[in-house]
């Protein structure tokens, strides 16, 4: 398998955009975040004068064999049923992507469904829905391996398009299992930090979905690496967003990270390629069990906190506003000098 490679952008402007930064009608820093996120997206593009071209949002929905074992409240149907709501335009994700004026994209990554030639749908289908990790790896490496070019290629292709700036969500039932174990062998956060209530489990669901989950990683034990973690516990729609954030971040297009799964799929990602840190923007913490743990363990800090727990990339796209927001002060807001106001003089 050859997954593009991902190299850190130049510093060779920092200092530049920091003045350009620093030079705007404000007291220094008064913009917080978006000031770091003007700097970042700059840094990303190589560019005094950054733009956010074609901005797409991928959903990549498939189907987990752990399901089968008990871990969520729905049942599997529903990663069908919503891709069909997606496609509709009445989910969520829909609604937040036409606010923001980004272009969504779902892409069948490995659903237990024939969906036929359906307009809008990506197909990309790996398997219908992976093995159940309870008793034996969720894919093979070939399954893995492909999954992980899949999705680098669709955001190689955006780039190609034009896109500079790629969001990623999920649907899949049972995924918060997939990623609360993939978060906990490659952070090494304790377990019972990194499972949580999933679609909405009552306390005997969360104690029935933490035994099962602990039952697996003992049969299968430590993972010897992010791709072989990947393997054992992932699921295709989170091989493919990992891979269509590496392909990302290789053509200097930014990424929009979601919740807890779109993280989960980013510290597999990161791992494989610890460059993409400089191309990753963390959206919003969930409120998913886990995510608040992952998001301190990688010294991050998202963009927002509205105690969401829907993923879709729900919180990437509530988020975007405020990227849009980034790049347009650094270019349209007049300096202290281009509007005659004094600047500080002590």
């Amino acid at each position: 398998m050859m997954l593009p490679t991902v190299t850190s952008p130049s510093r060779s402007l920092d200092a530049a955009l920091r003045a350009k930064i620093d030079s705007k009608t404000k007291p220094l820093g008064a913009l917080g975040q978006l000031e770091s996120l003007a700097l970042q997206i700059g840094q990303v593009q190589a560019s005094l004068s950054p733009t956010l071209a074609q901005p797409t949002l991928l959903v990549f929905a498939a189907d987990h064999g752990i399901a089968h074992a008990g871990v969520s409240a729905y049942p599997q149907a529903v990663t069908e049923q919503m891709v069909l709501n997606f496609l509709s335009g009445g989910a969520a994700i829909n609604v937040f992507c036409r606010a923001s004026g980004l272009d969504l994209r779902i892409v069948d990554a490995g659903v237990n469904a024939d969906f036929g030639t359906l307009p809008g749908l990506i197909d990309r289908k790996i398997a219908h829905g992976t093995a159940n990790f309870a008793t034996q790896p969720a894919m093979t490496a070939a399954q893995c391996d492909a999954a992980l070019t899949a999705g680098a290629e669709l955001a190689d292709d955006l780039a190609n398009h034009g896109c500079t700036v790629l969001g990623l969500g999920e649907m899949g039932i049972a995924n918060t299992s997939a990623a609360a174990l993939l978060v906990h062998v490659l952070s090494g956060l304790p377990l019972v930090e990194c499972i949580g209530r999933g679609t909405g489990l009552d306390d005997a669901g969360l104690a029935r979905k933490h035994a099962i989950l602990a039952a697996a990683l003992a049969h299968h034990g430590q993972p010897a690496d992010a791709r072989a973690a990947l393997m054992t516990f992932g699921g295709f729609e989170i091989a493919m967003m990992a891979g269509a954030m590496l392909g990302a971040a290789a053509r200097r297009v930014l990424v929009l990270v979601d919740g807890f799964i779109a993280s989960a799929a980013y510290l597999v990602a990161q791992q494989m390629q610890p460059a993409l840190s400089d191309y990753a923007v963390f959206c919003h913490c969930s409120d998913e069990h886990g995510h608040r743990a992952l998001l301190r363990h990688l010294d991050v800090k998202p963009l927002l906190d509205l105690g969401l727990r829907l993923g879709e990339g729900s919180g990437a796209a509530l988020a975007y506003p405020l990227v849009n927001a980034a790049v347009a002060f650094l270019n349209d807001m007049a300096s202290f000098e281009s509007a005659g106001v004094s600047e500080k003089t002590a």
